[in-house]
C-alpha cells in the first residue's frame, strides 16, 4: 500500500458571539483537516486544531510544505517510522507547536488508514480497550462579556446537569475574588450533584494560584488545570507541593521529549496530551509509556473538531490507569459544550453523550462518516 495524495482542508467559522477565556476573546473556531489516500483506495482523515488564536493557515502550510513530500509513496502502515521521520526532518524548525500539530494530523489520518485497512476499530489496533464506555465532564463556562458573569455560570452549570452531567470543567482565570465568586454560585445551583475541575488557561502566576486553590480547597476539586505558564516547570512544582488538589497541565506540551521533561519535573498530577496537538495517536503512545513510569495519570485535553473527538475518544479507551486499583478514577472525555458547528455537523454520525457517558466506536478506523457536503461548503478553497 503507498500514499497517493495528502489534501489539506482550513475550515474557518466565525461566532455569532464572542466569548472570552484567560488569554483573550475567540472571534471564531476555526481547524485544519488532512486527508491521505492510498492507491488500494483507503482513505484516512486527521486533524489539527487551531489551539487559542492560532491562525490555521500555518499548519495547513506545514503540511503541505514540509510533510506531504516526506510521506507520498510511502507505505501508510509505517506508522512509527513516518512519525520519527516527520520529526527528525523538522526537529531544527519544529519540536513544538505548528509543527507538531501538523505531524499530529498527519499520524491521525495514517492510523485511521491501518484501522480500516485491517478491518478494526483503532482502539483494538492501540491493543484493546480499558474501559467500554467513557465518562463525559463538560468544558464550557466561556465568558460572552468577561468579569461578572456568576449567574450566567450558574445557569450553565444547570443547564450541563439537566443533561446528565456530574462532571464539570469550570473556566477561571478572570481574578481571584471573580474565580470564587463563579464557583460560589455555580455550587449553590446544582448543590452536591456534581463534581467540578478549573482550568487557569495559566492565567496566574505560582503566587496567584496556589491562593486560588486554597480558597477552592473545599471544592474538593477533581483538580485544577494549567495554573501556571506551560514553561514554569518551577511554578508547577510549588503549586503542587502548596496544594492537595492534583495538578493538570499538559494541553501546550508537544511529543514525547517535551512529555520527559514536563513529568520529570514532578510538577504535575495529571498530564494533559491534546492527540491533535501532541503528535498524534504514535506519540500519545510513548507518552503514556513515560507517565506510567513517571506515575502520572493520562487524560488527554479535547477541543477540536469531530475528527479529535472521535480520536481522543479511541485513544482514551487505550490508555491505562497509571494508579491501578479495583476503584480507580478512570481517565475522563472533554465534552466540549461550548459553540462549534465543526463537532456536529462536520460527520454523518457525530459523538452525542448519553447522561454524560459514551460509547467506543465499533466501525473500522476512526469511525465516522465525513460530511463531504458540509466540508465543501465550508472548506476555504
Amino acid at each position: 500500500m503507498r500514499i497517493t495524495e495528502v489534501e489539506t482542508f482550513i475550515l474557518k467559522s466565525k461566532l455569532d458571539r464572542p466569548f472570552a477565556y484567560s488569554q483573550g476573546w475567540v472571534q471564531g473556531r476555526s481547524t485544519v483537516l488532512v486527508r491521505i489516500a492510498t492507491d488500494e483506495g483507503i482513505e484516512g482523515w486527521g486533524e489539527t486544531f487551531s489551539v487559542g488564536l492560532q491562525p490555521p493557515e500555518i499548519a495547513a502550510a506545514t503540511i503541505e510544505s514540509a510533510l506531504k513530500p516526506l510521506i507520498l509513496g510511502k507505505d501508510p502502515r509505517n506508522t512509527e517510522v513516518l512519525w520519527h521521520d516527520m520529526y527528525v526532518k523538522t526537529r531544527d524548525y519544529g519540536r513544538k507547536g505548528v509543527v507538531l500539530g501538523a505531524i499530529s494530523a498527519v499520524d491521525i489520518a495514517l492510523w485511521d488508514i491501518c484501522g480500516k485497512a485491517a478491518n478494526l476499530p483503532l482502539w483494538q489496533l492501540l491493543g484493546g480497550a480499558f474501559r467500554d464506555t467513557v465518562q463525559c465532564y463538560a468544558t464550557g463556562f466561556f465568558r460572552s462579556e468577561g468579569r461578572g458573569q456568576a449567574d450566567a455560570m450558574a445557569h450553565e452549570a444547570q443547564r450541563h446537569s439537566e443533561s446528565g452531567f456530574s462532571l464539570m470543567k469550570v473556566k477561571l482565570g478572570f481574578g481571584i475574588d471573580d474565580d470564587v465568586a463563579v464557583m460560589s454560585r455555580i455550587r449553590d445551583a446544582v448543590g452536591d450533584r456534581c463534581n467540578f475541575m478549573v482550568d487557569v488557561n495559566h492565567g496566574y502566576g505560582a503566587n496567584d494560584a496556589i491562593r486560588l486553590g486554597r480558597a477552592l480547597a473545599d471544592y474538593h476539586l477533581r483538580w485544577i488545570e494549567e495554573p501556571v505558564v506551560p514553561e514554569d516547570y518551577a511554578g508547577y512544582r510549588r503549586v503542587r507541593d502548596a496544594l492537595d488538589i492534583p495538578i493538570a497541565g499538559g494541553e501546550a506540551e508537544f511529543s514525547l521529549y517535551g512529555f520527559h521533561d514536563l513529568i520529570a519535573s514532578q510538577g504535575i498530577d495529571i498530564a494533559q496530551p491534546d492527540i491533535c496537538l501532541a503528535g498524534g495517536f504514535t506519540a500519545l503512545r510513548h507518552i503514556n509509556v513515560l507517565a506510567l513510569a513517571g506515575g502520572v495519570q493520562v487524560n488527554p485535553h479535547v477541543w477540536g473538531t469531530a475528527v479529535g473527538q472521535y480520536a481522543s475518544l479511541h485513544m482514551i479507551a487505550a490508555t491505562p490507569v497509571t494508579h491501578y486499583a479495583l476503584y480507580a478514577n478512570q481517565p475522563l472525555f472533554e465534552y466540549d459544550t461550548s459553540s462549534h458547528p465543526f463537532r456536529t455537523a462536520l460527520v454523518e454520525n457525530p459523538l452525542e453523550h448519553q447522561q454524560g457517558w459514551l460509547s467506543l466506536p465499533q466501525a473500522a478506523g476512526l469511525g465516522f462518516i465525513i460530511n463531504r457536503e458540509f466540508l465543501s461548503k465550508h472548506a476555504l478553497s
